[in-house]
């Protein structure tokens, strides 16, 4: 399921298999898929573990996983599963030793959420927006061992509208933290212009609806970032 800038209100679902689906992408060639607990998120706790752990076991690729994580206990049990990646958001801001912890715990297997809107870090799902900028908030995270941050625009999130290169490049020269750019690719020349943009600071990119409406070709992309087109 995908949401149009963050709004529970505005759902489109594309499976009720996603762990067949994960598959599919793994199949056309993904590196590592993204997973998100929508009701995690806004709940404030796991609501779809079990779901996860399908995936889990249905790939061989990582899965980075977010929504609802908010004590060491998921942390753990997540890894545990089999999850490569744990993405942290709303407790970076409302306990920042937590997040600290997780990454000493588990060095480069800790990646942080900062979601904004119009420049605003956005928490609790997106349904509250903060007064801190997202390169305010990465900068406390310098050095603590974190895999890379995720970068999202949540006005584009799902709109297909292209990709907010220019607030994703200022991020990551902001910090040393490799970014990874998310909310609203269109299609290949979004790649192309995130390439250009971002070196090596830049590591990936986020895509869904594009890539399940068929706008944006997982082979095309991954051909491009590796030089192949």
């Amino acid at each position: 399921m995908r949401l149009l800038q963050g709004d529970f209100d505005l759902p489109t679902v594309y499976s009720d298999h996603p762990a067949a689906i994960a598959l599919q992408w793994q199949e056309k060639g993904a590196e590592r898929i993204h997973v998100v607990d929508l009701d995690g998120s806004r709940d404030g706790l796991p609501r779809n573990r079990d779901v996860i752990g399908e995936i889990v076991r249905a790939v061989d690729v990582p899965l980075q996983v977010g929504g609802g994580i908010r004590d060491m206990k998921t942390v753990d049990e997540y890894l545990t599963l089999g999850v490569g990646y744990v993405i942290l958001g709303t407790v970076a801001l409302k306990d920042k030793t937590f997040l600290l912890n997780a990454c000493a715990a588990y060095p480069g297997r800790i990646i942080l959420a900062l979601d904004a809107r119009d420049g605003a870090v956005a928490v609790e799902g997106w349904t509250e927006i903060t007064d801190r900028s997202p390169a305010e908030i990465a900068a406390q995270y310098e050095g603590c061992g974190l895999e890379s941050i995720i970068y999202t625009d949540i006005q584009r999130d799902g709109m297909e509208s292209g990709v907010n290169v220019e607030s994703t490049r200022l991020l990551a020269e902001a910090v040393d933290i490799p970014v990874i750019a998310s909310g609203g690719v269109a299609n290949i020349h979004d790649i192309d212009r995130l390439l250009e943009a971002g070196g090596p600071r830049i590591m990936g990119v986020i895509s869904g609806r594009a890539l399940y409406n068929g706008a944006l070709k997982l082979e095309d992309a991954i051909a491009r970032v590796k030089g192949l087109m």
